[in-house]
């Protein structure tokens, strides 16, 4: 146990281990390190049993992978390849000659078998005579078998002996996610094996990895913005505490003040005097929401019903580049007319706009394909109208967002209740993909009320620590919450997906190690703010990444799916759109090393986009030269502080 903190991964041979079952329960629940759970039954004689049984000792402990010969009783092959399946334990199907290489058809048989018998890997281990018998082994990576296209993070082939040592490091260069070396030369188990400084030094070389502890991320501007309009709404004075400014949320303090709140700010709180209970109109004409198309969709509703009179509503940069027909067609089931400030026929509504008619409570079902956020501005200002309001939304989109309204209203004192419907994924896992409709009842002629309350932490900003911790080296991110609501504490999940080695501190750091990463499917129609640092993750892992909820991603701060896909094609990464799936063709950082292809550096152009710099930033570090991007200072939008933090 001592040692494995050290490691990025390490195979444990339960066959030479002396270990009581209690003590292999243990090592496989308490470590966090990706750990290879092999038990060969010819050292013990040949009992199968036995193997088996401490083999499964580790799978429902938490082993990351299991290691069956392929030679295993078909009765022992089949009840493993469903245990795996159940725990989540990939399958390492391995077959090993210790007296030569076989021909060319008798490679591709074995290799066809360990597919066959459910190997999520492929190990196929020979012993090498001469230097035909490692190219053969070699040739196993451009085989392509009937349900298996690329042997990409699928396959680990080498040779013993000393004429397949090369074969060790080779095997990363075609694509394995991993090799064997021993800690030292006393300890290797096979002829030819390298230690474990051997192999950093080829593959590193004089490559430092990229470290970071005690990082503290910025405060949550999705929150701190719904906080600050909730604040300014209430009767008495709130206290927001640890508040960091950003652009966007600096913008909902001056809406906050044109609607008449008094605004002090107190060290990292805000203490905000409201304007509630709101009994007259508040006639405003005009009101700038800055960049933010989140407080431009929350203000629309919020207005709507408590001026009186109709307004404009302006912006700047790349807000104005924004649709807003989505919002139009939902306000007007709701009384309210947006369209452009200067008419233009046929033009798509956008930023600077006009908006009337009072806000009308009633029943309405609308669509949630084009996001939560006027969804949310809803939830928000029908409380103040009059009478009860019921909003059902079809085709749900960033649900949590929606749920982090909620959370805010709650405690500002507005009570909502909300019924979400789906399949069965929602209902057993509490999986948000599964939802297909979600019933809001809205209570009118509530009041906000004051309210003292913490700003979470920006899992958005901390993604891409983590992301860069996870290809490079490690990160530690302080004061984050795993149980937050915020939609992009889904990197967690994303990352573990990929194979990444996270951990949470008893003080709640957040940490994350470099271990071997493999492609990696993932559905973010939820957090589709997360696309572009998936994306850079998707590169530096090994075979076909498939990351669902491109369509979601029209309307950000760029048009955010070509702007990735572009990204990626500049640096040499191959990517395409399939529908609404963003299909990404991986390698590791080991292959990238070992092979000369590192991500191209040059200059790079992030479309003003705050969340495609930080992606670049976090890419620069696997290139071959520097990364320059055109536009650093985007990223005031929500971090101001990202460059000198990172």
């Amino acid at each position: 146990m001592q040692i494995l903190p050290s490691l990025e991964m390490a195979e444990i041979r339960l066959d030479h281990c002396k270990l009581s079952d209690q003590e292999i329960e243990e090592l496989f629940a308490q470590t966090d390190v990706p750990l290879i759970a092999t038990c060969r039954a010819a050292t013990l004689g040949g009992d199968w049993a036995e193997s088996e049984r401490r083999l499964t000792l580790a799978v429902q402990a938490g082993a990351r992978y299991a290691d069956l010969e392929i030679e295993a009783p078909s009765d022992v092959s089949r009840r493993f390849q469903k245990l795996c399946h159940e725990w989540g334990t990939a399958l390492i199907r391995s077959y090993h000659d210790f007296g030569g290489t076989p021909d060319e058809k008798g490679l591709q048989i074995a290799l066809a078998r360990c597919f066959r018998y459910g190997a999520d890997i492929a190990k196929i281990v020979t012993t090498c005579h001469s230097a035909e018998d490692a190219a053969r082994i070699e040739s196993l990576y451009s085989l392509i078998l009937e349900d298996v296209d690329s042997m990409e993070g699928r396959l680990v082939a080498f040779g013993m002996g000393n004429e397949g040592r090369r074969t060790r490091i080779e095997c990363l260069r075609r694509g394995a996610p991993f090799t064997y070396a021993a800690r030292n030369a006393e300890e290797a188990t096979a002829p030819g094996q390298p230690t474990t400084e051997e192999l950093q030094e080829l593959i590193y070389g004089a490559r430092e990895p990229w470290v970071r502890t005690g990082l503290r991320m910025p405060a949550s501007k999705s929150f701190a913005q719904r906080a600050i309009l909730a604040a300014t709404l209430s009767e008495g004075v709130s206290h927001l505490y640890d508040y960091t400014p950003c652009e966007d949320s600096e913008a909902a303090l001056q809406v906050a003040r044109s609607l008449g709140a008094d605004v002090q700010q107190d060290g990292s709180t805000l203490v905000i005097k409201g304007i509630g209970p709101i009994s007259q109109d508040l006639g405003l004409q005009l009101l700038n929401v800055g960049e933010s198309g989140l407080l431009a969709r929350l203000c629309i509703p919020v207005l709507s019903a408590v001026n009186g009179i109709p307004f404009a509503l302006e912006g700047y940069g790349t807000l104005t580049r924004r649709p807003m027909n989505a919002a139009a067609s939902i306000m007007a089931a709701f009384g309210v007319l947006i369209g452009n400030l200067e008419e233009s026929a046929g033009r798509e509504i956008r930023v600077p706009l006009t908006v009337k008619g009072r806000l009308i409570p009633g029943s309405a079902e609308v669509s949630g394909e084009s996001g939560s956020q006027l969804i949310s501005g809803l939830l928000m200002a029908l409380p103040l109208c009059a009478k009860d309001s019921s909003l059902y939304v079809t085709e749900p989109r960033s649900i949590p967002y929606m749920y982090i309204t909620l959370d805010v209203l709650r405690h500002f004192g507005i009570s909502t209740r909300s019924e979400m419907e789906g399949d069965a994924d929602l209902l057993e896992n509490e999986d948000w993909s599964g939802c297909t409709g979600i019933s809001f009842k809205v209570h009118g002629g509530q009041n906000y009320k004051a309210a003292d309350l913490a700003i979470e932490s920006d899992w958005s900003a901390a993604a891409n620590f983590l992301v860069a911790g996870a290809i490079y080296g490690s990160a530690e991110v302080e004061g984050l919450d795993m149980k937050s609501i915020q939609a992009d504490l889904a990197v967690v999940d994303v990352l573990l997906e990929a194979g990444a080695l996270v951990s949470q501190l008893e003080d709640g750091t957040v940490c994350v190690r470099r271990s071997p990463l493999l492609g990696f499917s993932f559905d973010l129609n939820h957090a589709p703010d997360l696309f572009p640092i998936a994306a850079v993750l998707a590169a530096f892992s090994a075979g076909e990444s498939r990351l669902a909820g491109l369509n979601r991603l029209a309307g950000k701060e760029s048009d955010r799916a070509a702007a990735i896909i572009e990204m990626l094609h500049q640096m040499g990464v191959e990517a395409e759109a399939e529908g609404d799936v963003l299909v990404i063709q991986g390698e590791s950082l080991t292959g990238r090393l070992l092979n000369g292809r590192l991500l191209k550096g040059g200059a790079y152009t992030s479309r003003h986009d705050h969340r495609m710099a930080m992606a670049l930033r976090v890419a620069a570090l696997g290139a071959d030269g520097p990364i320059v991007i055109d536009d650093e200072a985007c990223v005031a939008k929500s971090f101001p502080e990202f460059f000198k933090v990172f």
